[in-house]
């Protein structure tokens, strides 16, 4: 039998949904890995240009008398940019395992979203917000916290076995 036969039986056999649901699967497929490309180059830009920007915006902090000595606000504002920088590298993390595995990784996700709370945190001013919002933050901590030890949790398990 020949390669041409060969082809035709096999061809034969499967079914025209299965091809087109195929054909369709890695269509999608190739436009999500382009979509995720692209997300990583923007992301990346970003992350490039934040950078530069708290560098900026510590030269200038420095740089206001009294030189060397930064006031609080001055912190509080360095502080949370400098862990929305860091909130974009866990992301460019998560695109990187993303595109390795075509899996999402949990504990970047959570890890983001404790960076993410915990800048909130820093950022606040305590008496401008209600203390409503105040328990709704700390609730979100404290959900994100056991979810993290939980995924951990499983992990040690899973390499155990």
């Amino acid at each position: 039998m020949t390669t041409t036969n060969l082809t035709n039986a096999t061809a034969e056999k499967i079914p025209a949904d299965r091809v087109i649901d195929t054909v369709l699967e890695k269509l999608i497929g190739n436009v999500q890995k382009i979509i995720v490309v692209a997300l990583a180059a923007l992301l990346i830009l970003v992350v490039i240009l934040s950078t530069v920007h708290l560098g900026s915006l510590i030269v200038e902090e420095v740089s206001k008398p009294p030189r060397w000595l930064i006031p609080v606000e001055g912190l509080l504002e360095i502080f949370g940019y400098f862990l929305l920088v860091l909130i974009g590298v866990e992301l460019l993390e998560t695109l990187k395992a993303y595109l390795r595995k075509d899996v999402i990784h949990v504990r970047v996700v959570l890890e983001v979203a404790l960076i993410a709370m915990a800048r909130k945190v820093i950022i606040e001013e305590p008496n401008t917000v209600p203390g409503i919002t105040l328990f709704g933050i700390a609730a979100l901590i404290l959900a994100l916290g056991v979810a993290f030890y939980f995924e951990r949790q499983a992990k040690r398990e899973s390499s155990h076995s």
